[in-house]
């Protein structure tokens, strides 16, 4: 309980007025903390998209797949506009990468990559 002051009134409003101010300053800290943690969530979701993609991608190739089919499925992994690289040798090398907006409509992109490698199975024969 507060005490009167001189005039006969309890100190309650001036607390009060505390809390409103200081709830004032910490608010729009706490917004940029929730943003910031959504962000990450989209951008390390983005992520491992892309390495799933990307293995799948790996996986496929190895098998002797066709690049278009290698493509096709890397893609339905990816997350929305990655693109695919296929590199073919002795070994298979998949690259998905993916811009992504975190924040959605704000102008801040990340760029998310992820590579996946295979060896060639022998039954594939030649390059996809």
């Amino acid at each position: 309980m507060s005490t009167p002051d001189r005039t006969g009134r309890s100190g309650g409003s001036r607390e009060a007025g505390m809390v409103t101010a200081e709830t004032a300053v910490v608010l729009p800290v706490l917004l940029l903390v929730l943003a910031g943690a959504v962000a990450a969530v989209v951008v390390v979701g983005a992520q491992l998209r892309c390495v799933d993609a990307a293995r799948e991608g790996a996986r496929a190739a190895a098998r002797g797949e066709p690049a278009a089919v290698v493509h096709e499925l890397a893609a339905q992994a990816a997350p929305d506009g990655a693109t695919t690289d296929l590199g073919v040798g002795e070994t298979v090398r998949v690259t998905v990468a993916a811009t992504v907006a975190p924040l959605g409509p704000l102008p801040w992109r990340v760029e998310v990559t992820a590579t996946a490698t295979g060896v060639r199975e022998p039954a594939a024969g030649g390059p996809p």
